[in-house]
């Protein structure tokens, strides 16, 4: 699988995210590429599908809208674009690489789970296309330092092209927030500890019903050596491999003392 994409400049590369259509990172990411690969088509979700995980719709129909020159928006799921993008869209020329994002925020940790832009790069690995996810990390404090993406994702990505794709792997890039020229290397890590969604908010609307409402606030652990959130934090670009196959050989071979 790693020779369809040794060679950079000759790929076509289709990219997808979960934050829409019309995302800074998309764009920014469509920038890059074009400097770097032959061919670049677009296809992502019409409006922001953040946290959409894995999800796929299977309930209503779908519909792609060609926004221009090989850009084209689906009214689903970042899971749904990269699908109808390599099964509808490249039908007749598959592509060589699919990268998801980059993300307007970090995706470490246990948002792997959750991130619709993990999502996006775990279907191109489901379909059996080498897959890449970027996120560029950002506290919400400042501005985003799209520019941090915009130095290193080449350097990351000329890198991992020539690294072997096993069938259920998938590889997740995180940009420290940081300006690019105080990154201090790109490194390999572990997914560290990272959940969302302990802190609920309620109130009542103004029908009188009560509604939750799940905050950003995470329990995290950033000192963890070797792990992504350890090393963004370090000021490293982190590269994390993720399977698709999940499951626990250790716990298996436990069960099996018993059944």
């Amino acid at each position: 699988m790693a020779e369809r994409v040794k060679i950079l400049k000759n790929a076509r590369v289709l990219i997808s995210n979960d934050d829409g259509i019309n995302a800074p990172g998309l764009k920014r990411l469509e920038r890059v590429m074009r400097k770097l690969a032959r061919e670049v088509w677009v296809v992502a979700p019409e409006t922001e599908q953040s946290a959409a995980s894995h999800s796929l719709t299977i309930r209503r129909p779908l519909r792609i809208r060609k926004v221009s020159n090989r850009r084209y928006a689906v009214n689903g799921t970042p899971t749904d674009s990269v699908l109808l993008g390599i099964i509808q869209v490249l039908k007749d020329n598959p592509p060589d690489l699919v990268l998801s994002g980059v993300n307007c925020g970090g995706n470490l940790g246990e948002d792997v789970i959750y991130s619709g832009t993990v999502a996006a790069a775990m279907e191109g690995t489901l379909l059996g296309f080498p897959a890449i996810a970027f996120s560029q990390v950002n506290s919400g404090r400042h501005p985003v330092k799209w520019s941090t993406m915009e130095k290193w994702l080449p350097k990351v990505l000329k890198g991992l092209v020539k690294v072997p794709f096993p069938s259920s792997v998938l590889f997740n890039v995180n940009f420290p927030d940081i300006p690019a020229s105080k990154v201090k290397g790109i490194e390999v890590t572990s997914q560290g500890r990272r959940k969302i969604g302990c802190d609920i908010q309620s109130g009542v609307d103004p029908r009188g019903d009560t509604y939750y409402w799940v905050g950003p606030q995470r329990i995290e652990d950033k000192f963890r050596r070797g792990s992504d959130l350890e090393a963004v934090n370090r000021g490293v670009v982190s590269i994390s491999a993720l399977s698709t196959d999940l499951s626990h050989t250790g716990s298996m071979k436990t069960l099996k003392e018993f059944f």
